[in-house]
């Protein structure tokens, strides 16, 4: 585990940007002189995320869990403290595929389709569950269309846990959200909970969590191109 950033003096972002000997062929000067001042920006990044996640680790002990809701598997009913498994923590992510939907979010499938593949190494270090308001047969018949293989699905028909924590209505239909569970002895507490959305979108910009959970926008993001307004993931190509 690295060392708390006031424990260790660290060297300019500059300087270590400066001290860097990658070159590539055909570079102007102007060219490495720009690239050398986004290499600083890029470690001062860098580290401003590894203090994010130092004082979302700091948190207080957050809410208890009200209830132990009951959840539909492929397997049957399972109960919200089953879906802990071996681990101590649980990541949940409402998928927006409510009852109401035809089909489910196009961008929250690209997003799940990136963590099937990631799945299996994932749940080596916690416990993960994709949770949706429609009927685990409908969840089911959708992942086998796309092709997942390894994504957790549990259906919420039935219990207030998409409310409680997704924030959702009945005029706001089905929310996307990513929440963090802690379970120490029989006692469940939420840890951290996904808050940036429309409200504090910046202008210009679709709502986004820092950093990005989707990585295709984290990808798109390195390209001259960047992310782009003209396009939109899909279902099916």
């Amino acid at each position: 585990m690295s060392a708390p950033a006031e424990a260790t003096e660290l060297v300019s972002a500059s300087r270590l940007a400066h001290s860097s000997s990658v070159r590539f062929p055909g570079e102007s000067v102007a060219y490495r002189r720009a690239r050398t001042e986004l290499l600083a920006e890029e470690i001062d990044l860098r580290r401003r995320i590894e203090r994010v996640a130092e004082m979302r680790r700091a948190l207080p002990p957050g809410g208890e869990v009200p209830q132990d809701y009951e959840f539909q598997g492929v397997g049957g009913p399972v109960r919200f403290s089953e879906l802990f498994g071996k681990h101590g923590t649980l990541i949940t992510y409402n998928w927006m595929y409510g009852p109401k939907r035809e089909r489910p979010c196009p961008m929250c499938t690209s997003l799940l389709s990136a963590y099937d593949g990631e799945m299996l190494d994932i749940l080596q270090r916690v416990a993960f569950a994709v949770v949706a308001s429609s009927p685990i047969e409908r969840m089911t018949a959708f992942a086998r269309e796309r092709g997942w293989r390894h994504l957790p699905l549990y259906s919420s028909a039935g219990n207030t846990f998409n409310r409680d924590y997704a924030g959702e209505t009945p005029d706001t239909g089905d929310n996307p959200a990513f929440n963090v569970f802690r379970r120490k002895g029989r006692t469940i507490r939420h840890f951290w909970g996904s808050e940036m959305g429309l409200g504090t979108a910046d202008p210009g910009q679709d709502p986004r969590g820092a950093p990005d959970a989707m990585p295709i926008w984290n990808l798109l993001d390195l390209t001259p191109e960047g992310r782009g307004t003209d396009w939109y993931p899909k279902l099916a190509y």
